[in-house]
């Protein structure tokens, strides 16, 4: 069985037991989070697709962790103008455990 649900104006496709970062979510580790923007469920036989999402349908899941992803680097250049800017960026997430689909 699998759910693809909705979360931070991004699509995730997940089974139960996944772990899977999204973006930062409000709440402690260790807290229940809901899902209700579910799109589309497939229970191995049966696919049920939402317009655009499935009323009484929920993912549930415990918050793991928060963190910080790898650093990457936004350069901006210019040739033959002495243009150079440099600037970092982390990604915040919270890591999530997929506990049930209903």
């Amino acid at each position: 069985m699998y759910a693809v649900f909705e979360s931070g104006g991004k699509q995730h496709r997940v089974r139960e037991g996944e772990r899977i970062k999204l973006e930062l979510l409000a709440g402690d580790v260790g807290d229940a989070v809901t899902f209700d923007n579910v799109l589309l469920v497939h229970d191995g036989e049966e696919t049920s697709v939402g317009t655009p999402y499935l009323e009484g349908r929920k993912v549930q899941a415990k918050l793991l962790a928060h963190g910080r992803g790898k650093k990457i680097l936004v350069t901006k250049f210019k040739r033959r103008k002495n243009y150079l800017r440099r600037k970092g960026h982390r990604q915040d997430y919270s890591l999530v455990e997929i506990e049930s689909i209903s």
